[in-house]
């Protein structure tokens, strides 16, 4: 606990002068799709988050990496960024950082993230309808939704928003069902 604590104290302050640069720079939504591209690479490259995470490989090899991979792709200042972070071995961290980024997006856009989960994929339709029930619950201006499928479920939605559950599955039915026969 106390590692995540620690990661947290570092990872806030970067996303959040990254943030400050998008703000003053008028690229707040260039760094969201930068961050994007990023964050994608990593999750599917399991060579590139064991490249960047080792300290075995000398920093100036993790820039040149990133900056074949990247140049092309992000803005500069983003490039700047990662090539900062590299400097003062936090490059590992990205993906935290990119994570607090677009949770402090969220908030200068008053909008909340809602973590579905459903037996079954949802349709467009129905994932509108979710995004309005969270809007009514929320008060948001706006709901972003992270969708899953658990079959497990047999049926119905679990809907998580911060620390709010909305479990309206058919398996948490019949766990409050067998809760009442139980007593």
């Amino acid at each position: 606990m106390k590692g995540n604590a620690f990661i947290a104290q570092v990872v806030e302050p970067y996303a959040q002068a990254l943030m400050a640069v998008a703000q003053s720079q008028n690229l707040v939504d260039k760094f969201e799709e930068d961050i994007q591209i990023l964050l994608g690479l990593l999750d599917n490259s399991a060579d590139l988050t064991q490249l960047i995470g080792s300290p075995l490989i000398k920093p100036e090899q993790k820039k040149v990496v990133l900056q074949q991979l990247l140049a092309q792709q992000i803005h500069p200042l983003m490039t700047n960024f990662l090539m900062l972070l590299v400097d003062r071995r936090r490059i590992q961290l990205i993906q935290g950082i990119g994570n607090y980024y677009q949770t402090l997006l969220r908030k200068l856009r008053q909008t909340v993230l809602a973590e579905v989960t459903s037996a079954v994929t949802l349709t467009e339709q129905q994932c509108q309808e979710v995004a309005r029930k969270v809007t009514a619950i929320t008060g948001s201006l706006h709901v972003e939704l992270d969708t899953n499928v658990d079959p497990d479920l047999i049926g119905g939605v679990i809907i998580k928003v911060g620390s709010q559950v909305l479990d309206a599955s058919i398996r948490g039915q019949l766990r409050r069902i067998s809760l009442g026969l139980g007593s």
